[in-house]
């Protein structure tokens, strides 16, 4: 391809990239056709203004991480760079992870591991924030952030660090999202001179993680994370930084993890689990930014892949691996670690892959995947704290607790105010015909079809109740679609609209489409039946399970010691659980009742995440002992 041709052809791209309301509409595509393939547009997102919560579960946890972030102080925040750059640096060191030790030992884990690694998070975290409610308190930091870290833009920053790779990748989030969501004018000038200090010390290409490749140095430098930063690449070269990121993009795929995927091989055995799970939405902004039908498969293959190694809450990667494809290690996790999904940063990959994938395939599954992530994760963690302390690890563990992290300013300090924002932006989509509901939460969007401006409010206690109700306003009347997520468990599941039933009643695992004239006052009510399920770990533990009530996972609430033998109850007592209150059941057995929670409402109580269940026969010689 003549260069000519190549610059015509990424300028196509985009174009594409941006048509339509342009990053308000999310980077909507346009189909494009270049060497026999053909790309659908995806459905659009929209703008994190576009969309108001009114959960307070959501909206405290946003609220909660924002007030940590504007809480720190600009000279804490720029010290590591300042002191990796050779200039005076001062103010407090807020210390954890955070902190620069030129003297730091690996062997710790603690203060020092990744200095100022989550800098660009924050800032990514700080411009979504005010894309949401327009504070000029957030776009002053961000802006003023910005300016200070660009006085200290170094290589030496980079050499002395053992993660280049992962700290430029947020930087580049962190400055795109400053262009995009605060229109900081300073924020791709900032961004070059960041790729021009930063390129001379990266590999070169994907390297995968614990392979050597700067001579002299040990273990700990070996763990930087260069196979994920092509999707911030990708969408720098789309919000109009230039092309060089979208070359950068492409010179950093890692296909040596994408080619197996994509013809259907698992190679995810002992690989980092958050990072790699992460590096799938590069395979995805490989197809979406350059139409490679082979990366979009790999990622597509590798949902698959993951969801046979996944916990009934969503989770993954115990111990922070993947696995062999048919092994025990996630049933031996529930007795041998406490580490079993790595929360913040595991969900935010979660959430960003499904997202992709739902927006390309239209796909319910998806949006089952990400909700029971969010119910049973990410939702109920411990909120950070201003001094550093993080939740890190969600503990499925026969005997499990949650604890914040041993190490204050951890990686998942950064995605946690990340998703905390992005729950706007996954709960619903839009294409040229309606808009598609994805998550259940009490909220209101509003968009415009031609020239007829709509919002649709949703209402209820989903998913403690089993009814939601939606009503429309517009400017006036108006043919659309609405389209629901009804999801594989909820058989029986009913639409009204105005009061009267849908004649073709919704299909669980699909989207059920409402298309009608709307006006305002129109009602939409939505029942999905909340029956309860068990689910085994596994095939080979088939009568190790959790018990489900719709997307919630119900954790048995225990305070019994780790060395004490659980209660085994059968499938039949599990199921003929008692609804106490909104969010309390109890089972009852012949020693005890048993209370259960869900996630999002437990505090400091020991639970346990599955049953060890019992046929009949064995019950009733439990019983009789």
């Amino acid at each position: 391809m003549h260069r000519s041709q190549k610059l015509s052809r990424r300028a196509f791209l985009r174009r594409a990239a941006l048509a339509g309301a342009g990053i308000a509409a999310s980077h909507r595509f346009a189909p494009r056709l270049f060497a026999g393939i053909s790309i659908a547009v995806p459905l659009g997102e929209f703008s994190y203004g576009a969309v108001d919560l009114h959960s307070n579960l959501h909206e405290q946890q946003l609220s909660e991480t924002h007030a940590v972030l504007m809480g720190l102080s600009d000279d804490s925040l720029l010290k590591p760079f300042r002191q990796m750059a050779g200039q005076q640096a001062p103010g407090e060191d807020i210390g954890g992870w955070y902190r620069y030790d030129p003297n730091y030992d690996w062997h710790t884990f603690d203060a020092g591991f990744a200095p100022s690694a989550t800098f660009g998070q924050w800032i990514s975290a700080l411009a979504r924030a005010h894309a949401i409610d327009r504070n000029p308190a957030t776009r002053d930091k961000v802006l003023r952030l910005n300016r200070l870290y660009a006085q200290t833009i170094s290589g030496g920053f980079y050499e002395k660090n053992r993660f280049p790779a992962y700290c430029y990748d947020k930087l580049v989030c962190g400055l795109i999202d400053s262009h995009t969501y605060v229109g900081d004018p300073e924020a791709y000038r900032i961004l070059e001179q960041t790729t021009n200090a930063a390129l001379p010390h990266l590999p070169g290409k994907a390297i995968r993680h614990g392979t050597s490749w700067r001579p002299g140095t040990d273990e700990s430098w070996t763990w930087d994370e260069s196979y994920t930063i092509p999707e911030n690449l990708f969408l720098a070269y789309q919000r109009g930084a230039g092309e060089r990121y979208c070359d950068l993009g492409q010179q950093y795929l890692a296909d040596d993890y994408f080619d197996p995927l994509a013809e259907g091989h698992c190679n995810f055995a002992g690989r980092h689990a958050y990072s790699h799970i992460n590096a799938l939405s590069s395979a995805i902004q490989a197809y979406l930014t350059l139409g490679s039908e082979k990366h979009l498969r790999a990622a597509k293959n590798a949902f698959d892949m993951l969801q046979a190694q996944s916990f009934a809450t969503g989770g993954w990667g115990p111990d922070e691996l993947l696995r062999e494809p048919g092994s025990t290690d996630v049933y031996d996790s529930l007795s041998n670690t406490h580490h079993s999904f790595e929360t913040p940063c595991g969900a935010y990959a979660h959430f960003k892959l499904t997202r992709y994938l739902l927006r390309i395939f239209k796909e319910a599954r998806y949006g089952d995947s990400m909700e029971r992530v969010m119910y049973n994760t990410i939702l109920g963690v411990k909120p950070l704290q201003a001094d550093g302390r993080a939740f890190y690890y969600s503990d499925f563990n026969f005997q499990g607790k949650k604890v914040f992290s041993d190490h204050r300013w951890p990686c998942c300090s950064g995605t946690l105010p990340q998703i905390a924002a992005d729950y706007r932006i996954s709960t619903y989509f839009r294409d040229d015909n309606g808009v598609y509901v994805n998550l259940y939460i009490p909220s209101t969007v509003r968009w415009t079809q031609g020239v007829t401006e709509l919002s649709l409010t949703q209402k209820g206690e989903y998913p403690f109740a089993s009814s939601m109700e939606f009503d429309v306003s517009t400017s006036r009347k108006i043919k659309t679609s609405l389209n629901f997520r009804i999801p594989a468990w909820a058989q029986g599941a009913s639409i009204f609209v105005n009061g009267k039933r849908q004649h073709e009643p919704p299909v669980p695992g699909q989207f059920a489409a409402i298309s009608r004239e709307w006006k305002t006052g129109d009602r939409v009510e939505l029942d999905l039946p909340l029956a309860l399920r068990v689910e085994s770990i596994d095939r080979q533990h088939p009568n190790v399970a959790a018990l489900l009530a719709g997307p919630v996972v119900l954790f048995a609430i225990s305070d019994k010691p780790e060395t004490s033998e659980p209660f085994s109850p059968t499938p039949a007592q599990l199921l003929a659980a008692k609804k106490l209150a909104p969010e309390k059941w109890q089972i009852e057995t012949a020693i005890e009742p048993v209370t259960l929670l869900p996630f999002t409402a437990i505090a400091d109580e020991q639970y346990s995440t599955y049953w060890k269940m019992k046929t009949v026969e064995q019950a009733r010689q439990q019983t009789w002992r």
